[in-house]
């Protein structure tokens, strides 16, 4: 018997803690195909071990049992290596939230497991022996990423299509089936590796998906070498980039500073003067009041007139703050957008999509009675405003402001009518020095593709980019760094299949493999 096999037959035998502990190293191994280490095989390469484990335990009793501590392994341990950056955001305020830390960068990825452990379950209960069973663990896993990304608030992070942010050519095919249509094919391709098995010997598929992937690759690296770098005639963007910590940010004592940061960054001169100034989510010491009795909005005085000053001249400031609404009985915080020129604000919207534990907590009356709080915001968290919207920009195509966090849900980042340019303000000093803000970056890009709309992005301390509709980085400013960003708007390519579609092209692809795994399936005999 080939080497192979034997390999293949002893993970198939492994029981207890010996196969959960397998099932933890192979999904952290996983986790290093994502930003930033790129091992992209290291991911692919852990689906056949994870799916011989789990046709070892459906030939025990209690299969169900078994795939579900199988799954939840793999799945800890790839949410516990490529999610450890979530344990910074403890640490801004590390007196009131140190202590949670341990619990977080464990009990987080422990509770997200519980989506692959019901995907074991899942192919465990609809497998059947054969060559067919790769096609039910690519529907089981690929319908259970869509969930992870759409139930309970969803945490689209790290699922498998962004493996390929090693390579552009590759991403581009997001643009025709979305992140979650080349996460599928992903799962299918690295199951199918299974069947490279002597005792399988079938060849067929796995050799199909290195072949279709190849024409993935060669098709984007086409697209990218006939793409137009035009741009957005008389738009100029500033970004600017203050690299404020959150401790100096919220100190009274340093509001000046802060401020004039923002202002010595918006006015330095530049070869070409900018018309469009982009400052990051909640830049501004400045929170917005509306009163009980006119419902007006108003900024305090220092604020409105160091706004008029940057937005003066007919220069547009787009920026993120902090709002507070106030009536007779409540007082609400909002993670707000808002846009002004020549001091006159012209549009403002609220975060509506807010970061669980982050900006709000979930069962919060019994997690409050545990000491536990939300990590920004005020006593009782923030409040979420409506769905995306488009905005009317002077003197820019209408844009779509995406807060931190917005903008890593597919087919939910544009408002109605299409804009021509998106804008994601954020502040990734929460997410840690490398990993949160590059896997952060790389979610951005894809989102570009997918819509065929470029972004600008404001990061208070990076990365600050400016990303063309093929999410090609035009612009750009590192981590840590202070400073400013200028750079035309790149122009919008027409909606793309996966804009004018979205999650519909991602089902499509789920019945098929739903219906490859009830065909017959031939075998090599050589």
């Amino acid at each position: 018997m080939a080497p192979l096999q034997r390999f293949a037959d002893r993970l198939r035998a492994l029981r207890g803690w010996r196969r959960l502990g397998l099932s933890i190293l192979v999904g952290a191994l996983g986790a290093l195909g994502f930003p930033p280490f790129y091992l992209f095989p290291l991911l692919v390469a852990g689906y056949p071990v994870l799916l011989l484990l789990l046709d070892g335990a459906a030939e025990e009793p209690r299969p169900l049992r078994h795939a579900a501590a199988i799954g939840w392994g793999y799945g800890f341990g790839l949410f516990f290596v490529g999610l450890h950056w979530i344990g910074y955001a403890f640490l801004v305020n590390a007196e009131a939230h140190a202590w949670q830390m341990p619990f977080a960068i464990v009990l987080f990825p422990a509770g997200l497991a519980f989506f692959f452990a019901f995907a074991a379950m899942l192919y465990v209960a609809l497998r059947r022996a054969g060559p067919q069973r790769v096609y039910w663990f690519t529907f089981s896993f690929a319908l259970t990423e869509w969930l992870r990304g759409n139930i309970l608030t969803g945490f689209p992070w790290n699922i498998p299509g962004y493996g390929w942010g090693i390579s552009s050519a590759l991403l581009q095919t997001t643009s025709l089936i979305g992140v979650y249509g080349l996460s599928l094919l992903t799962l299918l391709l690295g199951a199918s590796l299974v069947l490279l098995l002597p005792r399988e010997r079938v060849r067929t598929l796995p050799l199909a998906m290195v072949v279709l992937f190849l024409i993935f690759w060669s098709s984007g690296a086409a697209r990218l070498s006939g793409a137009d770098d035009a741009t957005v005639p008389n738009v100029q963007l500033r970004i600017v980039q203050p690299a404020t910590s959150q401790r100096e940010k919220y100190d009274p004592a340093l509001r000046a500073q802060n401020w004039q940061r923002l202002v010595d960054l918006s006015t330095a001169p530049a070869d070409v003067a900018p018309t469009h100034i982009i400052w990051p989510e909640a830049a501004v010491p400045v929170f917005g009041l509306i009163g009980e009795s006119d419902g007006q909005q108003r900024i305090d005085l220092e604020g409105q007139e160091i706004i008029s000053g940057v937005s003066a001249q007919g220069r547009v400031l787009l920026t993120g703050a902090v709002k507070i609404t106030q009536d007779a009985t409540a007082r609400a915080y909002f993670n707000s957008f808002y846009m002004f020129r020549d001091g006159t604000l012209l549009a403002g919207s609220d975060k509506f999509h807010l970061v669980p534990f982050g900006e709000y907590l979930p069962l919060e009356r019994t997690l409050q009675s545990w000491g536990l709080t939300q990590i920004a915001g005020g006593v009782s968290g923030f409040s979420e405003g409506p769905g995306p919207q488009t905005f009317a920009v002077p003197g820019a195509p209408p844009v779509t402001p995406l807060i931190c966090y917005e903008v890593v849900f597919p087919h939910a980042v544009t408002g109605t009518p299409r804009p021509g340019w998106l804008i994601n303000l954020t502040d990734d000093t929460w997410f840690g020095p490398n990993a949160g803000p590059l896997q952060h970056l790389l979610i951005v890009r894809v989102r570009a593709i997918e819509e065929g709309l470029p972004i600008a992005r404001a990061a208070n301390a990076g990365i600050s980019v400016i990303v063309d509709s093929y999410g090609r980085i035009r612009n750009r400013l590192e981590l840590g760094e202070r400073g400013m960003l200028d750079g035309p708007l790149p122009v919008a390519l027409p909606p793309t299949l996966y804009a004018r579609f979205g999650e519909i092209i991602f089902f499509v692809l789920v019945f098929l493999t739903l219906g490859a795994a009830f065909l017959p399936h031939r075998v090599n005999r050589a």
